[in-house]
């Protein structure tokens, strides 16, 4: 089972470019290191002021997985307020091992 959560983030008083890495950095290594998931910037853009992270974590529990990902929810939404950012949305998604077929096991078709 793997779990991926995406959060948007808003960074209303980024005023350039390292701004907004300041916040999402901060955000990205407190979830790494207080969670052990895979973080990564979606779509990066140029905007200061809003950014995409997505949220990687396997595990065969799907329970598991939901309270971390709640968890992890919880933790960025402190880490974004305490570093002058927002999370002002957020979707959490599963993909069971079955949806990959053959692929993941690595039999060839």
């Amino acid at each position: 089972m793997i779990a991926y959560l995406m959060l948007e983030i808003r960074i209303e008083g980024a005023h350039s470019l390292k701004d907004k890495r300041q916040v999402i950095r901060s955000v990205k290594d407190g979830l790494r290191n207080h969670f052990n998931v895979a973080v990564a910037e979606l779509d990066p853009s140029d905007a200061w002021q809003r950014a995409t992270l997505g949220v990687v974590s396997i595990s065969s529990s799907r329970e598991y997985l939901e309270g971390l990902m709640h968890n992890v929810e919880r933790h960025a939404m402190r880490t974004a307020n305490n570093s002058g950012g927002e999370v002002t949305d957020s979707f959490l998604d599963f993909i069971h091992e079955t949806e990959f077929g053959d692929h993941l096991t690595g039999e060839s078709l």
